[in-house]
This record gives structure tokens, sequence and C-alpha cells, in this order.
């Protein structure tokens, strides 16, 4: 194909305010601001004006339409859940292909499709498929399901609850819940809420005063009971949980994304005060279950890999504490239950491994799988004989497996079909240098048999932070660009949670620097081993992930050719003034102290933009109802790489309406984004997309 090059229309003139604050003596322009207020009038005219130039670009480009097409026919093929169990009923999501939400079915038969009948559809929930399933909760008598339903990708929630038996909607509903679903207790169910936010501000104002409250059925909100607040601590998250045979409950508390505290109360002793179970927030608290009166949790305490332990609530000083799986050289990264049994699932270099054991702690087998990959869905009622479990890696788009509890029999059950040859591309896991001399795991995925000669298109993508753990996952935009000759490489960087806490915190707070210097590591070891060059390179994560692309590619702008921060956290400085921004100042630190500040200003992206410097082609992309990372961290950096970008290299940004931080995204918006994203990828890229 002759390449015609596409020009860039005229950036905005996005005017400039005079804001500058002072932080410790040092004064920061902040001529941005304005675009913070992203319901105002000018706001609305300026992402109008944007959302022209970046999609004018992008219809000039040759093979959109093709790419699209290729898309939408890998997307099309069945997607099924893991089944699980509720009373008499086998329940699983499934998506028929291209339908914008995944339904939920239930059968009494799993081995008879006729018995099979729909439940719930969520695309009924609204006309244009944007309301999603957040949480779906069984009562413990199985005649009652608790729903929660985010619309546009927004993190609030409501919950109203069905007759399981009729599928009918009864009155209950209620309001302005975030990060909680329905917990069941008896003839009602725990929730998470906060105040009702003012109005046109529901989506930036900070949320503080967590409370949580039990809604007896059939009353209305109002008249829900006030179990658990905090008026001493405005930002914290507080959520109820409860053991199997509702003996135990517990609130769970934290201060951010790291680091928890736990209260329990025994009901069976009518208990009416809440007792100190595991002491926050230097580590890390998850309850597994109970064992009669002795309580198991999942902690990292004394065990950066994490071990299991059983507490008795009556007598928890940590002394106390006895192992049930000690700490091992793996990460322990959960542990599920099911059958009366344990099932820790380790990670083995960014890889799954699953175990059987005992709740004596013996193990009695290893559960094997098939290759490097994830495992998901490990888990069960105590009363349950069979378990099932899915199987995912790169180039495997999932297997789900019928587990009986009493043989240790695994049985392939259901084995995902798309539309590409698995067998074209292998999966390959290195590890490379870091600038430290640290040694960090790359996967890299490619076609057989590819040449490494620097010429192959290549995406290098990566998250790094917040303890979480990218594991081997399947992708159906991932194909399209693979079968163009691309490989797809995912570091996985000092910040994450692959070799549990002190991996976590060798790249957090003032060593966040390592996880840049990881992922700077990874595209030098990908050019060096000629699988690329830079002019072949492009860039991508998402949320933490966004920030890492906008720290690196204002760090080395020389070393990419395509960078795309989706949805990112770009304003170092202010992060933690908006929604539940303030629960991720335990992962970066915040501006407010003048420690944090000094390293916070060193790589926040927005503030490191140079002037009159040569940046990568640049498509950042935010969406309006985004919650969770407010979009005008992406409006004010753009704004900024508009203002000093030099150069021909298109600097664009890409706004969705009706979409948030990527939750419960309906397939024909996931469909539009990848189209996009690879359209300006591939022809920045130069790659003649067959």
């Amino acid at each position: 194909m002759e390449r015609k090059e596409i020009a860039v229309g005229a950036y905005p003139q996005t005017k400039k305010g005079t804001v500058t604050d002072d932080y410790f003596g040092t004064k920061v322009a902040d001529p941005y601001r304005w675009l913070e207020y992203d319901t105002a009038a000018d706001v609305a005219e300026w992402l109008k004006a944007e959302n022209k130039i970046t999609h004018d670009y992008l219809d000039q480009i040759p093979f959109r339409k093709k790419i699209k097409e290729r898309l939408t026919q890998i997307w099309n093929f069945p997607k099924y859940g893991t089944p699980f169990k509720e009373g008499e009923f086998y329940y699983f999501y499934k998506n028929n292909g291209l339908q914008n939400q995944s339904v939920l079915y239930r059968t009494k038969n799993l081995n008879d499709t006729s018995a099979t009948e729909l439940f719930l559809d969520p695309n009924k929930l609204s006309d244009d498929g944007t309301a999603s399933l957040a949480s779906v909760a069984f009562s413990k008598d199985h005649k009652l399901c608790a729903v929660g339903v985010a619309q546009s990708g927004s993190d609030w929630n409501e919950i109203f609850v069905m007759d399981v038996t009729s599928k009918n909607k009864l009155s209950d509903k209620i309001s302005w819940v975030k990060f909680s679903g329905a917990t069941w207790c008896g003839n009602g169910f725990y929730y998470s809420r906060y105040d009702e936010p003012k109005k046109g501000k529901e989506f930036s104002n900070q949320n503080q005063f967590m409370k949580i409250y039990y809604h007896e059925m059939g009353k209305k909100q109002g008249d829900d009971k006030l179990i658990y607040e905090d008026k001493e601590h405005p930002l914290r998250y507080f959520n109820a949980s409860i053991t199997e045979d509702e003996r135990f409950l517990f609130i769970n508390i934290s201060e951010g994304t790291s680091g928890s505290e736990i209260l329990v109360q025994d009901l069976s002793k009518h208990e009416k005060d809440f007792k100190l179970l595991a002491k926050g927030f230097v580590n890390n608290f998850s309850v597994v279950d109970n064992n009669g009166e002795k309580i198991l949790l999942h902690t990292d305490l004394d065990a950066p890999r994490y071990r299991l332990v059983e507490v008795d609530p009556n007598n928890a000083d940590q002394k106390n504490w006895k192992d049930i799986i000690p700490q091992s050289k793996d990460l322990l990264e959960y542990v599920g239950t099911g059958g009366g049994k344990l099932f820790p699932v380790y990670l083995k270099d960014a890889s799954s491994k699953v175990f059987q054991y005992d709740y004596t702690g013996k193990m009695e087998h290893e559960i094997l799988l098939s290759g490097i990959g994830t495992v998901s869905g490990v888990g069960g009622k105590k009363e349950d004989k069979e378990l099932f479990y899915s199987f995912v890696s790169y180039t495997n788009p999932g297997a789900i497996y019928h587990y009986d509890i009493a043989s240790g029999e695994a049985k392939l059950y259901r084995q995902t079909e798309v539309k590409f040859n698995p067998d074209e591309f292998e999966t390959k896991q290195i590890f490379y240098p870091s600038k430290d001399g640290t040694n960090i795991p790359m996967f890299i995925i490619c076609k057989k048999g590819i040449k490494l000669d620097g010429t192959n298109p290549t995406m290098l993508y990566a998250y790094g932070g917040f303890n979480i753990s990218m594991t081997p996952g399947f992708s159906v935009s991932r194909i399209m660009f693979l079968e163009n000759g691309g490989v797809y490489a995912v570091a996985n960087l000092r910040g994450g949670g692959e070799y549990g806490e002190d991996w976590h915190k060798a790249g957090m707070l003032d060593k966040k620097q390592n996880v840049f210097d990881d992922f700077i590591a990874a595209a030098e070891y990908l050019i060096k081993e000629k699988y690329t060059s830079s002019d072949k390179l492009a860039i991508n994560g998402g949320s933490n992930g966004g920030l890492l692309i906008g720290a690196c590619m204002t760090q080395r702008p020389e070393l990419y050719k395509v960078c795309i921060p989706q949805v990112g956290v770009l304003d170092m400085l202010r992060y933690h003034k908006f929604t539940i921004g303030w629960g991720w100042a335990v992962e970066y630190g915040k501006s407010d102290s003048a420690a944090d500040f000094n390293y916070l200003i060193k790589y926040s992206p927005l503030h490191n933009v140079k002037a009159e410097t040569h940046y990568p082609a640049t498509m950042i992309m935010t969406a309006d109802h985004d919650d969770r990372v407010v979009p005008a961290h992406s409006f004010k950096f753009a704004a900024e790489l508009q203002a000093k970008h030099k150069g021909t290299n298109p600097v664009l940004i890409r706004i969705d309406s009706k979409a948030g931080h990527g939750a419960g995204k309906p397939t024909t918006k996931l469909i539009d984004d990848a189209t996009d994203m690879w359209s300006f990828v591939l022809w920045n890229l130069g790659v003649d997309v067959k």
C-alpha cells in the first residue's frame, strides 16, 4: 500500500489560567486547572474540539474499517463463565458473541442444554448496553438474589433484589453504593455506601465517610440500620463480610489500596460490639473461612509471600496465631474453599499453581494445569462435592474444568473456540536486568519462527503497581495484532504482586522510579535482542499503567514510536483530591507531604512535559464517566503535550462518552476502542494491515 501521510488538524488553542500552587516553597503553575471542572460549558466545548481532531485523523487511516471487521469477526464467539452452584441450580454467564453484556443463565443439569433458562439479562437494563452487572449475591436459603448495577462504567452502584423462583424484581432498592456488593445475613444484607453527592459533582468530588448499613427486606433504604461508621477517619473504606455459616461478621477496614484491619463479631453469641481480630494498617489480612470457633486468615504478616494462619478471636494476639499453610518460596496468591477443603493458589514466576489441602494444613495433592497460564474461580460451598475452575493463557482463550473434590480428578468441561489458530503462536518467558541489576520477568507472545531482525512491530504492556500481578490472559484484540506480524510483550514490573509484598514495596512511594526503570529496561531489551527497534515499538498501559506510560514517555521520548496512556493517573500532585484518589496515597504518597512532593514532582507526567521536545505519536484515551481516575488527568496532560510537543507526530486525545474506567464496558465500545487504538498504533508503526 502506498502510504500517504495523515496531517493532524490544528490543535485547539487551549486557554491558560494563572493558577499557581506553592508546595513548600516551590511554586508550580497549573494553567489547565479549569479542565478539572468536567461538567462546565467551556470544558465541554474543548472536549468536542479535541474529539473532532482525533476522529478526523482516525477516519483517514485506510485500514481502520478492515481492522474493525476483523476484530468483530474474531470477537464473535460464545464466551462462558465458570459455573457455580446456588441451591438446586447451576448458574453461569454466557455471551453469544457480540452481546454488549454477558447474560446470567441457570440450569439443574449442566449436561442438558434444553434445561437451561435465562435468569438475568443486563442488556435489558439500558437501551445501549452501558448498564452492567457489578455484583450478584444469593441469600443463604437461595430464595433471593441481590443485584448491583453500574451505569455507564461508573463506580456508583444501585442494588435491587430479585425473587429467585419467579425472577421478579422486588420493591427493595439501594442507592449510592460504591465498592460494595450485598452481604446476606438472615432476612437482609449488609452493604457499604457514601452519602448522596452534590448534584453535578457525582463523578468528581472526593468521597468521604463510607458507612456500613443493614437492609431488612421489604423496608425502605431510609430505614436501614447503621452498623458501622468512623467519624474520626473520613478517608477509610469499610466493608462487611460474613462466614458461610453466618456465625462471624467482619468489618474489613483499609486506608487505601494496601494495608488493612479486621474487626469481628460472633453473631452466635449475640455480641453487640466488634473486637479487633487483626490490627492495621501495616500488613494485609483477608478472611478465608472459619473452622468452628477459629478463623482462617490469609496474610503477609511476617510473610511477604503470604501464609494462611488460624486465629482464635477470643485470644487474637498475633503471638498466638498458628500457621496452617506457612510461607513458601512462591507467592500464596489466595486460598479458595469448597467441599470442606482448602485450595491454595500460588504464583510461580507469574503463572498459576493450585493444590488441595485439608483444614489442618495437610497437602493432599496438586491440581495439574496445562502449562503457563492463570487459574480463576477455584472455590465453592462447604456442601459441594464438585467445583469448576477456568484456565487461560496468552493463546488459550479459556478452558473450564470440572473438578471432583473427593477423587481429585479434573476433566475438561468446556473449551472456548475462537476463529484463529493458536498453534501458529508461541509464548516465552524471559528474564532481563533492570537498571539496578534486578532480574525482571517478561512474557513475549509472537508467531512461531519470527525473524529477530529489528523490524517487527511490537507492543510493550505493563502495569507495575498496587500489588497487582500481570498473569497470562487472553485478549481478542491482541490476536489481530499478532496476525499482522506483531510481537506482544508483558513485563512483570516491581510494584506488582508477582513475588509478594517485597516486590510490591520495591515499586511504591519513593521507590516508584524503579517501576519506570524496569519498563525502560524492557524496551531496551526488546531492541537489543532485535525483536524490534525504536521506530517499531509502541507502549501501552491503563490506570496506574497509564501513569507508567506517561512517566516513561516523558523520561525517554526517543525510545518509542507510539504511546497509548489509557485512563491514566497523570497529575501526581492533585490525584488525591478527586473521588477515591485519596485511597492511593499509601501507594504513591501525596503532595501534602514535603518528602513525598519532592519525589512526586520528579516523575509526575503532567509536570515533566518539556518544551520543544519530539514526543512519540500519542493517543491518550479516557472516558467522560470515569470516576475512578477522573478524566481531568488526561485532559490536562493532552493540553500540556499539545502546547509543548515539537514535530509531526500526532498528539491526540480520545474521549469516550457514557463510559468509565473500563469495568462493564459494552462489547460495541470495546470493539470501537480496540479499532481506534490498533489503527493508530499500526499506522504510526508503518504496518500494512493484511
